[in-house]
């Protein structure tokens, strides 16, 4: 398998709970899993796949960790590395930007040359008014409201991470 590495942002700790349950199901080491804070153009450079994960704040915003390491990824050359989204949000509270920053890292990484996977996670199963991490009827990543539908939250994963797996041969 490809060298793979996770980067999060987590203040609430529940992106860096679905992180860590990500990483068991892919089997990686610790070692490969870091906080956005810990991100730069080295650690990019040291893996083929990256997967990034954060949570929605506010009215659909980024992470605040998160703003520091979108221009690191901006800054370095992704043309070759292969990228997968997840994150958190809630859909009752926030249903008008549920998992909105999923989309922003989107957005900001769509012309950066990398190659998405596990982009195309179907929206049926939830409950939301509308997401910019939603892109041709799907999400762009794996999107979690483990406070509102926790009880789908490991299948989810499951489901997701099987899906990489395939795609990351």
């Amino acid at each position: 398998m490809k060298k793979v590495a996770l980067f999060f942002g987590s203040t609430t700790g529940t992106c860096e709970e679905i992180t860590y349950k990500i990483a068991k199901q892919l089997n990686l080491s610790k070692s490969d899993v870091y906080n956005v804070t810990d991100l730069s153009a080295d650690k990019v450079a040291e893996y083929e796949v990256l997967l990034l994960g954060t949570s929605t704040w506010g009215d659909g915003e980024l992470q605040d960790d998160w703003y520091d390491g979108i221009e690191v990824l901006k800054g370095v050359d992704l043309a070759d590395k292969t990228v997968a989204l997840f994150g958190c949000g809630d859909s009752e509270s926030y249903s008008d930007t549920f998992c909105d920053g999923i989309g922003l890292l989107y957005k900001d990484l769509k012309a950066s040359g990398c190659t998405f996977i596990g982009n195309k996670v179907p929206t049926d199963s939830y409950e939301f008014a509308t997401s910019l991490a939603v892109d041709n009827g799907a999400f762009v990543g794996l999107a979690i409201d483990d406070l509102n539908q926790s009880d789908l939250t490991d299948a989810r994963i499951e489901d997701w991470v099987n899906e990489l797996k395939r795609e990351i041969g």
